[in-house]
């Protein structure tokens, strides 16, 4: 887990979720700015957050560590080829920044002025866009437009001004096809420098990600246009999404971004409704906000919600695009739904001994057959819950609502209260109720 993992952010969060509480009531919304801070000693360490804000969660992720020299937050992020374990039992060659696909997160406050070193490890030439920021033209990383592409091998830097708040992203700007394809991208986190609306909690950043990577194979293929077959929340497909931890009746935010090639992605989340508060654009002021329970991420775009969770539980969060949770299946088979596979199953049999009809009712309960797969797949794989199989992958995690999240194990499952977990219908209830469970309601 990395720095900021879910147990020390926890404590952290709950102690300034304290705090929040007693102040929700107060809590205003401003448009002006604060003085910035005095300049740090050269050589210090950058610190937090203003106006009692948490540092973000990054699930899977890490933040990037900065110096503070002269008044500047320095950092650094080298960009190249690397290993990467999308869930266990698949791991493919990516390209990214700092050995972390999507990068590690920028986050820092309105009105820092940053210094970015980037180093090139790529085969090719490379250059990094801040992608809605507000900054000199010169520094937005366009290559040919903006800037002379930054050569293999050679380490160029970016300095700018962080003039407004919000959530925003990174990623390259030179063949982009291909190295946002692969994985070179990450998401930027500015913090205001005075409150504005209800303080948070709990403060998550999210990035889904696309990839289309064929069987026995480790690369990605960045010419893809349909059919991603991989997808992810932070790198990771379930079942290796951490799950993120909250407590019930904290006020939770999650940022959520998308720079995958092609597809929007409609972000499902059980148990709760939220509000869109902000895109990459600024804040929605709140006349124009309206429950929502999916919210949809387009390309190019970043979303972020806000909730107040008022059930404990373990809650599933998805995309609601059905085969973003199915990884790599095989679009091109037949549709077998239906089909008396008797005959057919009796012919084969005479010269495959093992043949079994697959698809004909369905194709739930597949991920834990078990069956051989091509090396590097994870086809209709989920992972083991606490009642059955899960049998959703790729683009799917878990919100773990608990009544003390600081003494939370973030790996256990939920325990429900007893009598409150649907089970098998009892026959004495079903005569009470009038229920008749042999009578057909089918239309002629």
């Amino acid at each position: 887990m990395n720095r900021r993992s879910f147990l020390q952010v926890g404590s952290t969060a709950t102690a300034v979720g304290l705090l929040a509480s007693a102040q929700r009531a107060e809590a205003q919304t401003h448009e002006g700015h604060e003085a910035a801070p005095a300049p740090a000693a050269r050589g210090s360490i950058a610190r937090p957050y203003p106006a009692g804000q948490p540092g973000v969660t990054v699930p899977n992720g890490e933040t990037l560590p900065w110096r503070v020299v002269d008044g500047v937050k320095v950092g650094h992020l080298v960009v190249e080829s690397f290993p990467h374990e999308i869930a266990p039992g698949m791991t493919v060659e990516v390209w990214g920044y700092n050995g972390l696909t999507p990068g590690p997160v920028l986050e820092l406050v309105e009105g820092d002025r940053v210094r970015i070193h980037v180093t090139n490890r790529l085969p090719e030439p490379t250059t990094v866009h801040w992608h809605g920021i507000v900054l000199p033209s010169g520094m937005d990383g366009v290559s040919g437009l903006s800037q002379r592409p930054i050569p293999p091998g050679e380490t160029w830097t970016y300095e700018f001004t962080l003039r407004h708040p919000g959530t925003f992203m990174y990623h390259s700007h030179y063949d982009e096809m291909t190295q946002i394809a692969l994985g070179a991208v990450g998401m930027i986190v500015v913090h205001p420098r005075r409150a504005r609306g209800p303080r948070v909690d709990r403060d998550f950043v999210l990035m889904t990600h696309e990839w289309k990577v064929n069987g026995d194979t480790r690369r990605p293929d960045p010419n893809a246009m349909s059919d991603f077959n991989v997808l992810a929340f932070n790198g990771k497909a379930f079942p290796g999404t951490a799950p993120l931890l909250v407590g019930k009746g904290e006020r939770v935010r999650i940022r959520l971004g998308n720079l995958g090639p092609m597809d929007h992605h409609p972000i499902h989340i059980h148990g709760l409704w939220f509000h869109v508060t902000a895109t990459d654009g600024g804040y929605v002021p709140a006349s124009a906000q309206r429950p929502e329970t999916t919210v949809l991420v387009p390309v190019g775009a970043t979303r972020v919600i806000e909730f107040v969770p008022e059930e404990a539980g373990d809650w599933a969060m998805h995309c609601h695009m059905t085969h973003h949770v199915m990884m790599q299946m095989a679009h091109g088979l037949p549709n077998m739904v239906g089909m008396d596979p008797r005959t057919v199953e009796r012919r084969m049999s005479r010269v495959v001994p093992e043949y079994m009809t697959m698809g004909h009712t369905g194709m739930g309960g597949m991920g834990e057959m078990r069956m051989e797969i091509p090396p590097n797949t994870l086809p209709m794989r989920g992972g083991d819950g606490p009642y059955s199989y899960i049998d959703m992958g790729g683009m799917f995690t878990v919100l773990k609502v608990r009544d003390d999240p600081s003494t939370a194990d973030p790996a256990a499952w939920y325990q429900a209260p007893e009598g409150t977990v649907a089970a098998s219908a009892n026959e004495a209830r079903l005569r009470s109720d009038g229920v008749d469970v042999t009578r057909s309601y089918r239309r002629r």
